[in-house]
């Protein structure tokens, strides 16, 4: 059976709706969704010391899990770039640090494939940054860092929408889960 480890955002929770729909599309295709929860209060700014601090943090996690499990990380979690680089993990990373450099560089080690989602008036995403940076990108236009879009909520909640749809013809076209991306 597959697994799935959902790393959160700083304030944005593994049971949020963006992450509980993202990590929804694993379960429903037969992953088992393991959601974190940070269990130590970030106590540095954002910044190249966040990603040890969101390693030693994931790292029990993965290991306990084994395999190559997919992340799925919103924002601070996408700090494990550089570890899902190092083991070779696929991912889909909401609204990712795309305004750190560090992130950037981590996401470009990556030899598996991941999906990066973010909004253009997200001040952390970096549309430029994405495009270089692979084929899997869902932009919204006007999606704050909560995938928020001005107007009324239905509008909101027409974007959590296309995330889900977006995370289903990603892990379609990786074809996740496979022999490769579970554990065996």
């Amino acid at each position: 059976m597959p697994d799935a480890v959902v790393l959160p955002g700083r304030m944005f929770g593994p049971n949020m709706p963006l992450l509980w729909y993202a990590a929804g599309v694993a379960e429903r295709r037969g992953a088992t969704v393991h959601r974190h929860t940070w269990t130590q209060p970030m106590a540095v700014p954002l910044g190249p010391k966040v990603e040890g601090w969101v390693r030693g943090e994931a790292t029990p996690v993965l290991d306990a899990i084994g395999g190559t499990p997919l992340l799925i990380g919103k924002s601070l979690g996408t700090a494990a770039a550089a570890l899902a680089a190092e083991r070779d993990l696929p991912a889909v990373w909401l609204t990712p640090l795309l305004s750190q450099a560090w992130v950037v560089d981590a996401l470009r080690r990556a030899t598996a494939p991941f999906l990066l989602v973010g909004g253009t008036a997200d001040e952390l995403w970096d549309t430029a940054a994405a495009r270089q940076l692979g084929p899997h990108v869902l932009e919204v236009d006007g999606a704050d860092h909560g995938m928020n879009v001005p107007g009324p909520l239905a509008e909101s909640v027409a974007v959590l929408g296309r995330v889900v749809v977006a995370v289903e013809e990603f892990l379609d076209t990786i074809g996740w889960p496979d022999a490769d991306h579970s554990v065996g």
